[in-house]
């Protein structure tokens, strides 16, 4: 099963690009779920909604759509508030658990975060305290692109995160890994330039795809589908709704293969 959408869905440049305007913020996810069967949970990470507002998201999405949650950034960037913020953070993701929505959570980790037996001791620290919930890793440095950390991620069924994004020196190049029941794959857009001189965050991820550049990854999804059960695919170029028109294209791209 193939789940496809785009890594948060509340911005307000997409009004009148996506969203028609005049449309209630109220009904945005309600209008987002018309369309695709997945959504990358962004606002998680900077802090933790209230429970209303995840029975909320429920409420607003069909059956069978999915969510995958991204991590708090106290559970992978600063990584000093022990136990007690995992506690939190899965109380707050108790209503996709009850209704079966909870597709996985998204553990992204920076760029400074290299592979070493501390860092390591954390993961493990990780996949305990998240209590057997469904657990993707994405990694930002490509040291930890090696056998043996995917060998560790296979023998505890923790999914790794394939990306998309500029060939600059120890970010992951583009490959198809396999680590657990979930495929994942992320396209953060090509924008080199922007990647790490920036002024506002939002000018990492602007970039428009070319057919091409998507067309690359057919091989790729393909072999990761027949892996997978299920595979996640997010677009997170959002500036200007650019991450519906690329899971557009992925999407059309995929309606023609036979995976």
């Amino acid at each position: 099963m193939i789940y496809c959408g785009t890594s948060g869905f509340s911005y307000d440049d997409w009004v009148g690009m996506y969203y028609p305007r005049g449309l209630p913020r109220k009904n945005w996810l309600s209008y987002y779920a018309q369309e695709f069967n997945a959504l990358e949970l962004n606002t998680t990470y900077y802090s933790l909604p209230d429970i209303s507002v995840m029975e909320s998201l429920v409420r607003k999405t069909g059956e069978g759509f999915l969510f995958s949650v991204k991590a708090n950034q106290e559970m992978t960037h600063k990584r000093q508030a022990g136990q007690e913020v995992f506690k939190a953070f899965i109380k707050t993701l108790q209503p996709l658990i009850e209704t079966n929505k909870l597709g996985c959570i998204l553990a992204q980790f920076p760029y400074s975060f290299n592979q070493s037996a501390a860092n390591l001791g954390y993961l493990q620290l990780f996949h305990e305290w998240i209590g057997g919930l469904p657990l993707v890793i994405e990694f930002r440095n490509a040291a930890w692109l090696n056998q043996e950390t995917l060998t560790w991620m296979k023998e505890r069924n923790i999914g790794f995160c394939c990306v998309d994004e500029p060939q600059l020196p120890r970010l992951l190049p583009p490959v198809a890994e396999v680590t657990s029941d979930i495929g994942y794959i992320r396209f953060h857009g090509r924008n080199a330039a922007k990647w790490w001189q920036h002024d506002e965050a939002w000018e990492r991820y602007d970039y428009t795809y070319k057919p091409e550049e998507l067309h690359e990854w057919l091989p790729r999804i393909s072999l990761i589908n027949r892996t997978a059960k299920n595979t996640f695919i997010f677009a997170n170029n959002h500036w200007r709704s650019q991450a519906v028109d690329t899971i557009r294209q992925v999407r059309s791209m995929l309606d023609q293969l036979v995976l």
